[in-house]
This record gives C-alpha cells, sequence and structure tokens, in this order.
C-alpha cells in the first residue's frame, strides 16, 4: 500500500478503454470537461480487438424485404465516419488505415440468394452498385463463380491504427487498475495499481466497459440495467488465401451466410476472418467441429480455391448488448443515466460516434456542465495498448 495515496478532481470517469470509451473521452476532452479512463487491461482488449472492422450501414438489416430499425438507425454512421477519416468530422481519424472504401455483397446461384440480392439493391440502391465481372474483387471473377456482386459504400478500418488514433492525444488521460484493489461509490472511486492508490472525486460515472460492466454494476451494489451476453464462434484462416476481400455472402436470412475481412498475421500473411450465420450457429459446435464447418462452407462457395495447406483456428467471442425481452440483438446503441452513473453499450462498432453523443446528452440533460479548470497530472500506470488475436502465434497451435 502506498505511503503517499493521491487524489484528483474530475468532471466524469469512464471505465472501459475499446472504442466507446475512447470516443467519448476524446469528446468530453473536446468540450472541455476534465475526465479520465480507466481500464483493467488494455486498450481494445475487450470485444474492440475482436472486431472485423466493418463500419456497417444497415445494408444486410434490410435483406428481408423491408427496411427494420437496426437498418434505419445506423444508416447515416458510414458518411459519419468517412468524414472523420478525411479529418473533417468532430474527431480527427485521418491517421486511421483503411483496409477497404466499399465492402461487397455476393449472391450464389442459388434462388433464395438471388432474391435477397434483388432486395438489397431495391431497398438500399443509394448506397449498393450492381458489379459488371471486370470491377469484382478477383475471387469474384472468372468461370468458376456463379452469382452477383454489389458494392457497398461502407468502408472497413483497420483495428490498431483506428485505437492508435482515439488513445494517441488522451493517453495520458488512461490509468490502469488492479480490479482487487477498486472500490465504487457515486461521486468516489478508489484504485490500486502497482500498490499505489488514487481516489478520483467524480462528477459522473459512466460504464463503457461492454461484459465488464455487470461485474462493475455488482461492486456499486446494482443489479440494474441487465446485460445481454450473445456468443459468436468466429474462425481465422490463413495460407494460400486471397488479401484483400471484405465481403458478406447473401443467403436466406436478414444475416449473411457468412462474411470475409482480411487481416494480416504478425508475419505479414494474408489472414480471413469469418463472421456471419457460420459464427451465430457455430456457438453450438466444438473448436474442430466448427473449423470443419468452415472448410466446408469455404469448399462450396469457392470450390476453386486449394484450401489443403490453409491453417484454421477458431475464436469464440462474447458480445455484451442490453438486455432485450426476446434476446435479439438490439437496434440502437444504449445508454441510461442513474443516481451518477451512466450505463452504456454501443451494440456495434459503427454506433460508437452515436453512443457517445448519446452519452453527452445525457450530462447536459442531467446538468452536468464541465467545471472548467486545467486537468491535473497524475503520476499512475498507464494502460497500454492490446494486440490483435490473428497476431497472437499461439492461437494458432
Amino acid at each position: 500500500m502506498s505511503d503517499n495515496p493521491q487524489s484528483v478532481e474530475v468532471d466524469v470517469t469512464l471505465f472501459g478503454g475499446g472504442v466507446a470509451g475512447l470516443w467519448l473521452l476524446n469528446l468530453l476532452r473536446k468540450k472541455g470537461y476534465r475526465a479520465l479512463l480507466l481500464e483493467s487491461g488494455n486498450i481494445g482488449g475487450g470485444q474492440t480487438r475482436y472486431s472485423q472492422g466493418i463500419i456497417h450501414g444497415g445494408t444486410k438489416y434490410a435483406l428481408s424485404g423491408k427496411l427494420t430499425d437496426s437498418s434505419e438507425a445506423i444508416a447515416e454512421m458510414p458518411a459519419f465516419w468517412r468524414s472523420c477519416l478525411r479529418g473533417e468530422g468532430e474527431l480527427d481519424l485521418s491517421s486511421v488505415k483503411l483496409l477497404s472504401e466499399f465492402q461487397y455483397l455476393w449472391s450464389t446461384a442459388s434462388i433464395t440468394s438471388r432474391m435477397a440480392g434483388f432486395f438489397a439493391s431495391k431497398m438500399m440502391r443509394s448506397r449498393t452498385a450492381v458489379l459488371d465481372e471486370s470491377e469484382r474483387p478477383k475471387l469474384f471473377q472468372g468461370k468458376g463463380f456463379r452469382g452477383q456482386v454489389y458494392r457497398l459504400d461502407e468502408p472497413v478500418l483497420e483495428i490498431a491504427s483506428l485505437l492508435a488514433a482515439l488513445s494517441s492525444s488522451v493517453l495520458d488521460n488512461i490509468l490502469r487498475y488492479d480490479t482487487d484493489g477498486l472500490a465504487i461509490t457515486p461521486g468516489k472511486i478508489e484504485l490500486q495499481a502497482e500498490g499505489r492508490c488514487l481516489t478520483i472525486n467524480t462528477r459522473t460515472i459512466v460504464l463503457t466497459a461492454g461484459k465488464g460492466n455487470a461485474s462493475l454494476l455488482k461492486a456499486m451494489g446494482r443489479t440494474t440495467p441487465a446485460m445481454q451476453i450473445r456468443p459468436l464462434q468466429m474462425v481465422m484462416a490463413r495460407g494460400g488465401l486471397p488479401a484483400d476481400i471484405y465481403a458478406h455472402c447473401l443467403g436466406a436470412s436478414a444475416n449473411p451466410r457468412i462474411t470475409i475481412s482480411s487481416h494480416l498475421d504478425a508475419a505479414g500473411e494474408t489472414v480471413w476472418y469469418l463472421g456471419g450465420q457460420l459464427a451465430e450457429e457455430g456457438v453450438a459446435l466444438s473448436a474442430e467441429e466448427q473449423i470443419a464447418a468452415a472448410k466446408e462452407e469455404i469448399g462450396s462457395l469457392f470450390p476453386w480455391l486449394d484450401i489443403s495447406n490453409t491453417e484454421f483456428a477458431a475464436l469464440p467471442i462474447d458480445r455484451a448488448e442490453i438486455k432485450q425481452d426476446d434476446g435479439s440483438r438490439p437496434a440502437d446503441a444504449w445508454a441510461e443515466m442513474d443516481e451518477g452513473v451512466i450505463t452504456a453499450w454501443p451494440t456495434k462498432l459503427a454506433f460508437a460516434p452515436r453512443l457517445a453523443n448519446h452519452i453527452i446528452d445525457l450530462l447536459e440533460q442531467n446538468q452536468v456542465q464541465p467545471g472548467g479548470g486545467v486537468m491535473e497530472n497524475i503520476d499512475w500506470p498507464l494502460a497500454t495498448m492490446a494486440s490483435l488475436p490473428w497476431q497472437e502465434e499461439e492461437r494458432w497451435s
């Protein structure tokens, strides 16, 4: 225990260093709030590092033939993010690496897939374009491919560079702490790290810790708001695969049959990161069974690809969200304030800015304005950046 405990006065204290918390921290500091972010692990070490980096615009939610609450809520997000990527939005993300300007939808030769493609093009025509063969990614060219390809005006971001951009100017305000030494009450937080103590006197606490929100609420003696977990079992594949594929295969449901995004492992080799219905249905399977299912799906969709020397790894993920009565995915980001504590879940990466602005509105509605003054310097261990799962070699063994 430290013989010289520190204390600090702030307006807002955030828990959780994923994209949602980082975006909010930047926005709070920009608006003059004295704000700190607390992280018990690494920056981006929760759900964020497992993201495919896709900035959805709602196209895949319109595949049932009608616009849903989800598709309408998320429709404006690609344009919002693009303005930030140009350095013209509410935050400057011009240093973020853009993996792809566009995503793609493709339909197979089956009737259901072609019909889903028809609905996608009709319902979202302002954001989709049917591509001629010469305009398609090479994977979808040639005699082996039987289907249609649509381009979506929805970008894909490199997650490590996004985390770096969002943390670079606020790194001194992102503090690490030991979970065993944490005590929280409205208005006061006591931390420990490396045998040192810090007391934070705060006007408001904001929980943006994803799955960790449940334990933080419990630490404050709270049981609400209730959280739900919707698991996935993603699959990673590397070796002999085409690069720069960011595409959704249309199936019979509102969820794509498979979603592919391309990333680089630690040696610079292309990794396909596989989600969609494959990942949804794979939660009931063992890792070996899920890998077998992924191989079968790739073989069915791309029979001309040789994956005999391709390595595979299963990657279970827990998505944390506000609880829904029927267990379904929430249509939008969610935040609520109760006695000085805001609990929030973004639902999707693309919603992080929308969530941050909603939280700012909650602060203003509850008369939590910037307190003024300069942020005090704190001599305290800082959080470090998380690695990306496809770059962790132990996952491939």
